[in-house]
């Protein structure tokens, strides 16, 4: 089980963690400094473009704050599952020389992308502040929320870091659906303004539910919709089962594919 392979290979994955994030800002004189700066610009720029250019008004807070507390999760989960699915073939010495549960260089890698997205959080709070948004006990449920995410991340990257090897059409199929799923979840607008007839299309999307619930806990009133957050969780770990058997179906000849 895949909680038994955290205690038990927890110092590899520390390793690995640790070697992805430092590895990715070696030779760049900001360093780390890009981990914040990247979302950050990122965020300068939709903001302009979404609440100047397009006038996306009358969400009751300040656009940046609001956008911000969406690119941060919805970052998180699309830089996840692109590192990911090359995960196996940039580690195919590693996987040629010796054995240990391949899973391990999946988790490894969403760490380290989770490692960039809690600094980044830094930079969220600094806008909270900026605007003069409130402080609450509500905001604790981010990581609660952040646990069930990273569930439905781990899964869908465990899938398609297996299917890529076997066919690498899987990457660019994988490019097209993203920028559709970033597009039919609210990121850059809220739920209220998308046309009421497709609704429908958010309480079959994961991450629709995952950033709605953290914009209630950020900046909301706390209520969170437990219904839909209840179908995530569901949805998170019968995508994470599914996944997670595919992979350890698929282990044994990784290495003579990789």
């Amino acid at each position: 089980m895949i909680i038994i392979t955290f205690i038990k290979h927890w110092e590899l994955i520390k390793h690995l963690t640790l070697r992805e994030i430092k590895a990715r800002y070696k030779q760049s004189f900001l360093g780390f400094f890009w981990i914040v700066l990247n979302p950050f610009f990122q965020m300068l720029i939709m903001s302009f473009v979404f609440s100047h250019i397009m006038r996306i008004q009358n969400i009751g807070i300040p656009y940046p704050v609001f956008l911000y507390a969406g690119l941060l999760p919805w970052t998180f989960f699309a830089l996840s599952l692109g590192s990911s699915m090359s995960a196996l073939t940039e580690n195919s010495a590693l996987i040629k020389k010796i054995y240990f549960p391949r899973e391990i260089l999946i988790i490894s890698t969403i760490l380290a992308k989770g490692f960039d997205m809690l600094l980044s959080i830094g930079v969220f709070l600094a806008l909270m502040i900026f605007f003069q948004m409130p402080f609450k006990l509500t905001m604790l449920m981010f990581f609660p929320i952040l646990l069930i995410q990273f569930i439905f991340t781990l899964g869908l990257s465990l899938f398609l870091s297996a299917a890529n090897l076997l066919y690498r059409d899987v990457q660019y199929l994988f490019n097209l659906v993203l920028t559709l799923w970033f597009y039919l979840t609210p990121v850059i607008y809220a739920t209220e303004f998308f046309p009421e007839r497709y609704r429908w299309i958010f309480k079959f999307n994961p991450m629709s539910v995952f950033i709605n619930a953290y914009r209630e806990v950020l900046l909301g009133s706390g209520q969170i919709n437990w219904t839909g957050l209840g179908i995530g969780v569901l949805v998170s770990f019968a995508v994470f089962g599914i996944a997670y058997l595919f992979f350890k179906k698929m282990e044994g000849i990784f290495a003579d594919i990789v």
